[in-house]
């Protein structure tokens, strides 16, 4: 069975050992690169339907904006998540169609299992579209999740750590085959709806070393339900870097149902990461985690990174009208405050 190395961990404590992963490009100090996830994290838990048409034209818009990675869909039954059933169509007009970009675009998609790559091999195969391209046009990547608590494991996975990893494994190798580059998930690290706030930062360090072990080329250390707080968050840094861990390596994923997201933000970017989760007009909850609200928003992160006199590459004059755009489609409430900001100063709303 795959086990989580424990004793490889409790062996790289010390800050002078460190390991080394290989991935993209390091990040300059200023830049932070920005992964958009409302076409994905964002909808998969919106209950009214939306048309495949929305979520293409969605994607389209977000293209314009300067991101460099979008989470475009997930290859999950659509008895699992119905609001992604539609992603197969998605994927084939992305490659088939890229939408019209200033920069080259990283299409990335959640894969649950070996099942779930190979229905997203089969449609790259179809359309006859590598899954890197060497002009400046468009990339397919994969996601995959593993979970920091057994509870919640076994509440998205239906099976434990150990045994998710084990799965994980496979689809890992068979990405690298088809030299498709791949992300990690951590979710829960800083709180689980089954077993509440006290998640071991030891564990979390744990999983995503050996999930970089796997081959995965970043990880994103998921706060799922919100729960996080500006030392809990400093906390599980500090446990990240103990076990080696690079912070060009790392990605940091925050929703915002305590109003703590973007405080927490600063925390990760004192602490050196430069990479960050967020969802265009605050879009997201997760469907197994009660009460947990919508990823932290775009514009507001866009904002934030912004003033502190770094740089994304984002317009967030464009982000806060696509926010305003999206949410109005959905018919929900527009959850980004520098979005609405944003507008009301660009149309002189008080």
């Amino acid at each position: 069975m795959f086990r989580p190395r424990l004793s490889l961990f409790s062996t790289l404590r010390s800050p002078t050992v460190r390991r080394r992963f290989a991935t993209e490009a390091r990040l300059t100090s200023d830049h932070v690169r920005i992964v958009e996830v409302g076409p994905r994290d964002g909808l998969q838990n919106e209950k009214k339907s939306i048309s495949l048409e929305t979520k293409i034209q969605l994607i389209e818009k977000l293209a314009k904006t300067g991101v460099t990675t979008i989470e475009a869909g997930s290859f999950v039954p659509a008895k699992w998540v119905p609001q992604m059933a539609s992603t197969a169509e998605i994927c084939e007009h992305l490659l088939k169609t890229p939408p019209e970009s200033q920069n080259a675009i990283a299409y990335n998609y959640l894969v649950p299992n070996v099942r779930g790559l190979e229905n997203l091999i089969k449609v790259m195969d179809a359309t006859g579209a590598p899954a890197q391209t060497t002009s400046s046009d468009t990339s397919t990547e994969i996601s995959l999740f593993a979970a920091a608590t057994e509870a919640f494991s076994k509440a998205n996975t239906n099976c434990t750590i150990d045994e998710s990893l084990e799965r994980i494994q496979p689809i890992v190798a068979l990405a690298k085959t088809k030299d498709i580059r791949v992300r990690g998930y951590v979710s829960v690290a800083l709180g689980c709806p089954y077993e509440g706030p006290d998640v071991s930062p030891a564990k979390v360090a744990d999983i995503t070393a050996t999930l970089l072990e796997m081959g995965a080329d970043e990880v994103s250390v998921a706060d799922t339900t919100g729960m996080g707080t500006a030392p809990r968050t400093m906390e599980l840094l500090q446990a990240l870097k103990a076990a080696g861990i690079a912070n060009n390596d790392l990605a940091l994923h925050f929703h915002d149902t305590y109003g703590q997201a973007l405080v927490n933000t600063i925390v990760g970017l004192e602490h050196g990461v430069r990479i960050f989760d967020s969802s265009v007009g605050g879009l997201g909850g997760c469907p197994y985690s009660k009460g947990a609200t919508g990823n932290v928003s775009t514009e507001d992160l866009v904002h934030t990174v912004h003033s502190l006199g770094m740089h994304t590459g984002i317009s967030l004059e464009e982000m806060s009208r696509i926010g305003a755009w999206i949410s109005s489609e959905l018919g929900r409430a527009n959850e980004s405050r520098a979005g609405k900001a944003t507008l009301a100063r660009l149309t002189g709303a008080c």
